[in-house]
């Protein structure tokens, strides 16, 4: 079986690798920025700084409040919504600012991915170290990172109405989102810096290359109900490991009617989901290492093997670690960088395990 989107064959130059490796150099760069950008998104989450901006400006507003009038016109708009109302009616300017700031910080951070994207995109465009043949890619992930915008405003402007933070619905979207567009970017650049080409599974280690997709996947879907965990604020509930104050599976799964709603509404099944969840991502990922240990010599495969390893163990006690000490901030971000860190590994793991066939 073939991935498309790694078809990212060089034109028939011979700089054609070495334009490719500068390519996949700039993409782990811009992987970076991305990285940082999820880990500010959990913290203004986390801090309830998320709605203290309360209009959009996608190309004009790059500049903070300068003056007190500026920041006054600024906290009026945020004293409209319901979480202020509700939940920081004796919050001054000065506590609004320790808010905006964090929110202001991820939207310009937004911003300049999309700058460093956009003006090396165009030089290396001008000097055709872009074929053709890539030139497709490398502008989905452009226009994949403006939707994300678009859908970030969207999730914001579930928390202006009605609630007091957004719909889990659309932070889990925005969560899904920066998922694909960080495992698209990692395994282009994994393919461009091995010399571009057509990955394929390698028939030796098909087994395990395909379990470690396996893994890879289940952890994807793991984030994604810790993504629900997160909206509905379930980490400071049920603050016991392994038992759910005192019971393996706990009462109150299917209170709500129909049952599936439970799944993304009722706080116990979403908690105890997750966990079941993790659990058993901990068991495909100490699966894939042992199998790697035994089937793999020294190479890059078994370097992505025992880190993907390590990174889950790590991972899993982060989690238990958040949930028992009932969601300290810094710790919460660890949990949820981790998350991404683990990802990355898995997917390097697979692309590791393949091999490329030359343009």
């Amino acid at each position: 079986m073939q991935m498309a989107d790694t078809q990212l064959r060089m034109d028939a130059d011979p700089q054609g690798p070495q334009n490719a490796r500068k390519l996949g150099v700039w993409l782990l760069a811009l992987i970076a920025m991305v990285f940082v950008m999820i880990i500010l998104g959990g913290l203004t989450r986390l801090t309830g700084s998320g709605l203290s901006m309360v209009d959009w400006r996608p190309i004009t507003g790059w500049l903070p409040p300068l003056n007190a009038a500026e920041w006054g016109a600024v906290f009026d708009l945020y004293k409209q919504i319901p979480q202020f109302q509700e939940v920081n009616a004796d919050m001054t300017v000065d506590g609004f600012k320790s808010i905006f700031w964090l929110e202001f910080l991820h939207r310009l951070w937004g911003r300049l991915i999309g700058l460093a994207f956009l003006l090396p995109f165009l030089v290396f465009v001008f000097r055709r170290v872009i074929t053709m043949r890539m030139a497709p890619w490398l502008i989905l992930m452009f226009v994949l990172g403006g939707a994300q915008g678009v859908l970030g405003w969207f999730m914001v402007k579930s928390g202006f109405s009605v609630r007091t933070d957004v719909s889990q619905y659309r932070l889990v979207a925005h969560l899904l989102a920066a998922m694909i567009i960080y495992a698209y970017m990692l395994w282009t650049a994994l393919t461009l810096l091995r010399g571009a080409g057509r990955w394929r599974a390698d028939p030796a280690r098909g087994g395990l290359t395909w379990f470690t997709a396996l893994a890879a996947a289940w952890i994807a879907l793991t984030m994604t109900s810790g993504g629900f965990v997160a909206g509905l604020d379930a980490g400071l509930s049920y603050n016991t490991f392994p038992t759910m104050d005192g019971q393996l599976v706990p009462d109150g799964l299917f209170l709500k009617s129909p049952a599936w709603v439970n799944m993304f509404e009722n706080i116990t099944l979403v908690q105890f989901g997750h966990r079941v969840m993790a659990e058993a991502a901990i068991i495909l990922v100490a699966i894939a290492w042992i199998w790697g240990r035994r089937r793999l010599s020294a190479g890059r495969a078994r370097v992505a093997i025992d880190l993907f390893g390590l990174m889950g163990l790590l991972q899993f006690g982060l989690g238990i670690g958040t949930l028992l000490l009932v969601v300290p901030v810094p710790l919460a971000a660890a949990h949820q960088a981790g998350a991404f860190v683990l990802l990355a590994l898995a997917i390097w793991a697979v692309h590791a395990l393949g091999s490329i066939e030359a343009p």
